[in-house]
C-alpha cells in the first residue's frame, strides 16, 4: 500500500461501517499479521507516530489544527521490517472525546475495535499520567458493555475479568510532551515503573479513578510505557510532517526511534482463541464480524466472531489440504501404475502431507468435523485415482492388443485361417502377438485383466476356427477346446488372487490412514493442550501478581477474592498437567 485506506468509516449520523476497498485488501493478504493500534484524545499526535511506524513522514493525516482529523479507523498495510514472511498492519483511529462530532456515541465502539482487532494496543495521550489522564480513560472502564468474550452469560464479573486478560492485545501508553524528570523519591525510574506507579491504587482514591487503573491492570497484564519530548516548537508543529529531522528535537527522535525499534521487535502476530494466528484475509472477516455485530445493535462477541472464522477458515483449510494432495499426487504418481500398491504408497504420502497443511490452519475443530470431511474426500480421491489409473491401463492395453492384432483380424476376415491346419497357424500368431504383448512397456496393472477380456470375447471366433480346421479330429477338437477353457480359468483364478491381494492392500491402507489421522490429532490437540497449559500458567502468575499489589494497597477484600480465583486456577492447571489427550 502506497498509502493508509480507511477501514471502518464513522460518517456523520450514521452507523459504522466497513470500507470496501479497504476489506478487498485484506482478504488479498495471506501471511499473519502483526496488528498496532493507536487510540487516544483528538490533537494529540497519533498520527505522527504511526507514520513513523510506517517508516514515512506522511501518510497518516496529522492535520494542524484543533479539530480532529482522522475519522474512523484507517488502515495502513506494510511488509514487516524484521519479519518477511508477516504484514504490519497500523490502524489510525480518531481522535477521542471531540465535541464537535455529531455521532460521539462511536468513541467507545472505536475504542472496543481497536482492542478487537489489534495485537498491540497504544493509548496515547498528552502531558503526564496523572488524575486527568486516567479519567479521559473512561473507554477501558466500559469495556464490559461494549465487549463479550463468551457467547454465554457468565456467572460473576470475576470470569469476565479472566477472559478478558486472556484475549487482550499488549498495552502501551506513549506520554507526548513529556516534561518531567523520570524519579521517584529521588531515585531515577524507568518508564516502565513510571507506569506502574501510576496505575497504584490507594482505598481512598476515587471511585472513578480507582476503577480505571483497576480496569488497566486487569485486563491489560501486559503493559509498556513511552515518553516523548515535544518534537519541536509551536510554530513548527504546523508543519511536522514536513520538518526534516534536523529540526526536530534529538530526544523526541531518539525516543521515537526507540518506540519504532520495539514495536518491530517485540510486537508479536495476532492470536485469537485457540492460539490460532490470523492472516490478513481473517482480519479481514473479524472486521466484518465485529463491525456487523455494532450495526445490529448487538455487543461484539469474540467467542462468536472465532466461531464464524473457524467454520471460515477451516473450510478453506480442508480445501488448501486437497490442492496440496492433488499437486503431490501430481508430482509422485505417473500413470499407469503396474500394481495398486504404487499407488497407494504415493497416496500415504500424499494425504500426510495434506492432513499437515490442514492440521497448520485449521482450528476450533471441536467435533473434528472437518478433519472427517477431509478423511472422506481423501478416501474419495484415493477410489478416483484408482479407478483412473485403471481406466488409462485399459485403455493402454486395448490399444495395444488392438494393434496387434489387426493383422489377425484381417486373416480372420478374408478366412486365412479357414483351411486345412488353419487353427494352428492361428495358435502360432496369436502366441507371437500375446508374446509382443507381453514385451509392450507401460500397461499398467490392468494389463492381465485386459489380455482376459480380449480373449474371451475371441472365444467364440477361435472355436469357429477349431471347428472349421478339418485336419483336426473330433477328438483333438475336444481337446483344443477343453484347453482353452482350462487357460481361461487359469486366468480367471489368477485375476481372483491378484484382486484379493488389492483388497488386502486396500484395508491395509485404510487403516493406515486412519492412524495417521489419529496421530496428527493427537499431536494437535496435545499441542494444543500445552498452549492451555501455558496460558491458563500466565494467568495465573498475573493473579498472583495483582494478588501481591492489592495486598500492598490494603484492597483486603480483592485479595480473598483473588485468592479463591488462584485456587481454581491451580487447580484447572494441575488437572490440565496430568490429564492425557483421548479422542472418543
Amino acid at each position: 500500500m502506497e498509502a493508509p485506506v480507511c477501514l471502518i468509516e464513522n460518517n456523520p449520523n450514521e452507523k459504522l461501517q466497513v470500507n470496501p476497498e479497504a476489506l478487498e485488501i485484506l482478504q488479498n493478504i495471506q501471511q499473519p499479521v502483526v496488528v498496532v493500534a493507536i487510540v487516544g484524545l483528538y490533537r494529540t499526535g497519533k498520527s505522527y507516530l504511526m507514520n513513523k511506524l510506517a517508516g514515512k513522514m506522511k501518510g497518516f493525516s496529522l492535520g494542524a489544527t484543533i479539530q480532529a482529523n482522522t475519522m474512523g479507523i484507517w488502515m495502513w498495510c506494510l511488509p514487516h521490517p524484521r519479519m518477511s514472511d508477516h504484514t504490519l498492519v497500523l490502524l489510525d483511529t480518531e481522535g477521542l472525546g471531540d465535541v464537535e462530532k455529531s455521532n460521539t456515541q462511536n468513541d467507545a465502539w472505536i475504542f472496543a475495535l481497536s482492542i478487537l482487532l489489534s495485537s498491540t494496543f497504544v493509548y496515547n495521550s498528552m502531558g503526564t499520567i496523572d488524575q486527568y489522564a486516567l479519567e479521559k480513560l473512561q473507554y477501558v472502564t466500559e469495556l464490559t458493555k461494549h465487549i463479550k468474550v463468551k457467547a454465554s452469560p457468565k456467572k460473576t464479573s470475576e470470569e469476565d475479568e479472566s477472559d478478558f486478560l486472556r484475549f487482550f492485545p499488549v498495552f502501551i501508553w506513549a506520554v507526548r510532551d513529556f516534561s518531567l524528570q523520570l524519579k521517584l523519591n529521588g531515585r531515577r525510574i524507568t518508564e516502565d515503573e513510571y507506569l506502574e506507579n501510576a496505575l497504584k491504587r490507594k482505598p481512598d482514591s476515587p471511585e472513578t479513578l480507582d476503577l480505571a487503573k483497576k480496569c488497566v491492570r486487569q485486563y491489560f497484564p501486559s503493559r509498556k510505557c513511552f515518553v516523548f519530548d515535544r518534537p519541536a516548537g509551536t510554530r513548527d508543529l504546523e508543519d511536522l510532517e514536513d520538518l526534516p529531522e534536523s529540526k526536530l528535537c534529538p530526544d523526541f527522535l531518539e525516543q521515537s526511534n526507540k518506540f519504532c525499534q520495539y514495536i518491530y521487535n517485540n510486537a508479536q502476530p495476532k492470536i485469537i482463541q485457540g492460539g490460532h494466528r490470523v492472516t490478513g484475509k481473517s482480519l479481514g472477516h473479524l472486521v466484518q464480524t465485529y463491525v456487523d455485530a455494532i450495526a445490529s445493535g448487538t455487543i461484539p462477541c469474540i467467542e462468536n466472531a472465532v466461531t464464524v472464522l473457524a467454520q471460515i477458515e477451516n473450510t478453506a483449510a480442508v480445501q488448501d489440504a486437497i490442492t496440496c494432495y492433488e499437486a503431490a499426487i501430481k508430482q509422485r504418481v505417473q500413470l499407469p501404475t503396474e500394481t495398486v500398491n504404487e499407488v497407494l504408497e504415493a497416496h500415504g504420502q500424499c494425504e500426510k502431507e495434506a492432513l499437515k497443511s490442514f492440521m497448520a490452519r485449521a482450528f476450533k475443530d471441536d467435533n473434528h468435523e472437518y478433519q472427517k470431511n477431509l478423511a472422506n474426500q481423501m478416501q474419495s480421491k484415493l477410489q478416483e485415482l484408482i479407478s483412473h489409473n485403471e481406466q488409462v491401463s485399459l485403455d493402454r492395453c486395448q490399444a495395444v492388443l488392438m494393434d496387434l492384432f489387426q493383422v489377425v483380424e484381417e486373416k480372420i476376415s478374408n478366412g486365412s485361417y479357414s483351411v486345412p491346419g488353419g487353427y494352428q497357424m492361428f495358435l502360432e500368431d496369436q502366441k507371437e502377438k500375446l508374446q509382443h504383448y507381453e514385451l509392450a512397456p507401460k500397461k499398467g496393472l490392468m494389463a492381465a485383466k485386459a489380455l482376459q477380456d480380449f480373449l474371451k470375447s475371441r472365444e467364440m471366433t477361435v472355436q469357429s476356427i477349431l471347428k472349421a480346421d478339418q485336419i483336426l479330429t473330433d477328438k483333438q477338437k475336444e481337446i483344443e477346446v477343453e484347453k482353452i477353457w482350462a487357460e481361461a480359468s487359469k486366468r480367471e483364478a489368477e485375476l481372483h488372487e491378484k484382486m484379493r491381494i488389492e483388497a488386502e492392500e486396500r484395508a491395509e491402507q485404510e487403516k493406515q490412514s486412519y492412524e495417521e489421522h489419529r496421530n496428527q490429532l493427537m499431536e494437535k490437540m496435545e499441542a494444543d493442550r500445552r498452549r492451555l497449559l501455558t496460558e491458563n500458567e500466565a494467568v495465573l502468575n498475573t493473579k498472583l501478581e495483582e494478588q501481591r499489589r492489592v495486598q500492598e494497597e490494603g484492597f483486603h477484600r480483592e485479595y480473598s477474592r483473588l485468592q479463591g480465583e488462584i485456587q481454581n486456577l491451580r487447580s484447572q492447571i494441575s488437572e490440565q498437567a496430568s490429564s492425557p489427550c483421548v479422542i472418543l
